[in-house]
């Protein structure tokens, strides 16, 4: 294996089949137009390309409720009805399909653990909207909480780095970790005043023994690369502070100017030096170990574009003296 090849990427007809049809905006073609432009970049021939993986009950029940789980598996057979309050459909299989996400994040999880990989991408994952109890916002299965839990349960791992530069606050994550110290999050997010979930204020800082372990960064409406990497710096400082033994990376592509549900105005450049700013942290603090998921993003092309941004940056940043 070569030093590149430490960075795994996950894909495959199962992943892609998470979304809910054709003209939704969270639609399956999300999978395929990632896919098409990492091969155009040449950046494949660098990266391990590895099929979903299907978790298993007992991994979704380390975040989700038993009562929740039955509802999506319920309804999935179904495919009636909402499993919210009008955001996330139940579209048949979508019960089977959230169990690739979730099980193609947790083998990359055990695969960068295990030091098989340094990192990884998943791109058709980091649905942080997900309650304990319920879906929200596209999201059926939180895959970024499930992770957390299993790095802590299953690798022993306590002190995690979650970063979301999705331009929709992680509020699923972020409060069901509010009170918990040993979970860092830096999310930077359109303000919640001007767009869905309408939280993540900049007073919102953690809770009890978990106060000032959360920075939330929200951007006013049009924002663009330079607030956000003249805020980035801050986020630096925070997390070597932290010092993690693990990052996550939700890296949402719907700050991207031309998005048609967001209205900030990024780059990729955001993606790119997000990621590799991540990995230097990672490098100095954790063994390498960066986890990115893919999250939101609605303009496919720009989608694309992005998440290939964050792979550059995943490979680039791979240090020589790794091991082969």
């Amino acid at each position: 294996m070569t030093i590149q090849q430490r960075v795994g990427v996950y894909g495959g007809e199962q992943l892609a089949r998470y979304g809910f049809g054709d003209g939704h905006p969270f639609g399956p073609d999300r999978h395929d137009a990632f896919w098409d432009t990492l091969a155009e970049s040449g950046l494949q021939a660098r990266i391990r390309a590895l099929p979903p993986v299907q978790a298993q009950d007992e991994d979704v029940l380390r975040f989700h409720t038993n009562a929740y789980l039955e509802q999506v598996r319920r309804q999935s057979a179904t495919g009636q009805g909402y499993l919210d309050y009008g955001d996330t459909p139940a579209v048949v299989g979508i019960y089977e399909s959230a169990l690739y996400v979730v099980g193609s994040t947790l083998d990359a999880v055990a695969r960068i653990m295990a030091g098989e990989l340094t990192r990884a991408m998943v791109p058709i994952a980091g649905l942080h909207h997900a309650r304990r109890d319920g879906a929200a916002g596209f999201c059926v299965f939180n895959d970024c909480g499930i992770a957390v839990e299993t790095l802590r349960q299953v690798h022993g791992i306590q002190r995690i780095a979650y970063v979301d530069i999705d331009a929709h606050h992680g509020d699923g994550v972020f409060y069901a970790f509010v009170d918990d110290p040993d979970l860092a999050i830096v999310d930077f997010h359109e303000d919640g005043n001007y767009l869905y979930p309408g939280t993540g204020h900049v007073d919102e800082t953690g809770t009890g023994p978990a106060r000032g372990t959360k920075l939330n960064v929200p951007l006013p409406p049009f924002a663009g690369d330079e607030q956000f990497l003249r805020l980035w710096p801050t986020a630096e400082r925070f997390l070597e502070d932290y010092a993690p033994q693990f990052i996550l990376l939700q890296c949402g592509a719907d700050a991207l100017a031309g998005d048609p549900i967001t209205h900030l105005q990024m780059s990729t450049a955001v993606h790119r030096a997000a990621a590799a700013s991540l990995c230097r942290i990672a490098d100095r603090l954790c063994e390498g170990r960066v986890l990115a998921v893919g999250g939101g993003g609605y303009e496919r092309d720009h989608t694309a574009q992005a998440w290939t941004q964050v792979v550059t940056a995943l490979v680039d940043t791979l240090g020589e003296g790794a091991e082969p």
